[in-house]
């Protein structure tokens, strides 16, 4: 096996992956995995057959038990308990390299005594660690009190677990720190690829302003639908989800929803709004990085990914040192996760159109190009095959 001329062909490598049931930002740097190792064994806890990229489904992929499961398809979630022990179930024995693409529990696998395991981290196990109240604060009294005893276990399970990590690739500055305070564990910084190819610089303006996202709530969708209901402004949505419903309720008539849409249709979107509403916490987040590759300004909440995506323009912004100071805006903050904050920050970007230069803004895009994460992550892999030979 060759890894852009890097020669591995008597390492037998397996690739961790929590899930395989649609092409979100982790499956994007999975493909990049695949590309780099095509003769790699995928462990993950199910796959939905036909739901991920060829790329990735033209790799021997071995499931869990969790596959098995009733409704597991659709409803693989409600098994988050069993997660660890399907994940440990995993027979790694006589592989070299374990390469765990990790936002749940693919870290946790066991490691054979002299293999060299390296963790591409989204995040440390969300619904452990952070968002408690956006993903469970909905539920009654006693549904609480068990998902507690649950998340306290998952959470015990998780720190034991990253001490058979060798070393952890976070995917932004935000997720370096997050690994450090979970953890107690340091961690190098790749950024995750955004396929900036397929898209194009655009000035048009069609005066409306655009949210591509999940629909669910850890999203805040809901400050937004607040915000143009107040506004009156015209907001376009993209994207479906279970909070959808509610949503679409809250909404007025200047709030168009069209569901989710093609990467084509996507990016016509992009290239045709006046900028893109960023109203949630991200861990790093894909989708400003893509409507700045279109040349587009992102308003977005001023905390998580977003303090490594966007330079905003506020030229008071204690965020606005090292990379960013004395660079050109692309894009605005608002530091409060209110409808008022959101106008503000809309109301700023308006005043302010004439800073805002489509192709600089393009060009901040561009450093997440796709073969630049491949390159990057190529680069460290070797190297750090190099140092468990030494």
């Amino acid at each position: 096996m060759y890894m852009n001329g890097f020669l591995t062909k008597y390492m037998k490598i397996a690739i961790i992956h929590d899930w395989l049931t649609g092409m979100r930002g982790g499956e994007k740097c999975l493909e990049i995995f695949c590309e780099l190792f095509p003769d790699a064994v995928i462990f993950t806890l199910l796959h939905n057959k036909g739901s991920v990229s060829k790329r990735i489904e033209s790799m021997p992929i071995r499931t869990s038990f969790i596959q098995h499961l009733p409704k597991s398809a659709a409803k693989y979630r409600n098994y988050l308990p069993l997660f660890p022990m399907a994940v440990k179930g995993f027979d790694l024995t006589g592989f070299d390299l374990i390469l765990s693409s990790s936002h749940c529990v693919a870290k946790g696998v066991t490691v054979p005594e002299k293999a060299l395991h390296i963790c591409y981290c989204y995040t440390p196990m969300r619904y452990a660690w952070v968002f408690y109240n956006e993903y469970f604060g909905k539920l009654n009294v006693l549904c609480k009190i068990i998902v507690k005893q649950i998340l306290n276990w998952l959470r015990q399970w998780d720190l034991r677990t990253n001490e058979n990590v060798d070393f952890f690739v976070a995917i932004s500055d935000n997720i370096k720190n997050r690994i450090k305070a979970c953890y107690n564990r340091p961690a190098d910084v790749i950024y995750p690829p955004v396929d900036t190819e397929r898209l194009s610089i655009s000035t048009k303006d069609e005066d409306f302003y655009l949210i591509v996202s999940a629909l669910v709530p850890y999203k805040r969708l809901d400050i937004a639908i607040e915000a143009f209901n107040k506004s009156g402004k015209r907001l376009v949505i993209i994207g479906t989800g279970n909070s959808e419903a509610g949503l679409k309720r809250a909404a007025s008539s200047n709030i168009e929803f069209l569901g989710w849409l093609s990467n084509e249709d996507i990016a016509d979107y992009y290239s045709r709004c006046k900028a893109l509403i960023f109203p949630g916490e991200e861990d790093f987040g894909i989708v400003p990085v893509e409507a700045q590759s279109c040349g587009k300004a992102v308003i977005a909440y001023g905390k998580g990914g977003a303090l490594e995506t966007i330079v905003p323009l506020n030229p008071d912004n204690t965020y606005l040192t090292g990379r960013q100071a004395g660079q050109k805006p692309t894009g605005a903050f608002f530091y409060e996760q209110t409808s008022e904050a959101l106008i503000g920050a809309i109301d700023i970007f308006e005043k302010n159109r004439d800073k805002f230069d489509p192709q600089v803004i393009r060009e901040n895009g561009l450093r997440f190009n796709r073969e630049i994460f491949k390159e990057k992550i190529r680069k460290y892999i070797e190297g750090k095959i190099d140092e468990k030979k030494k």
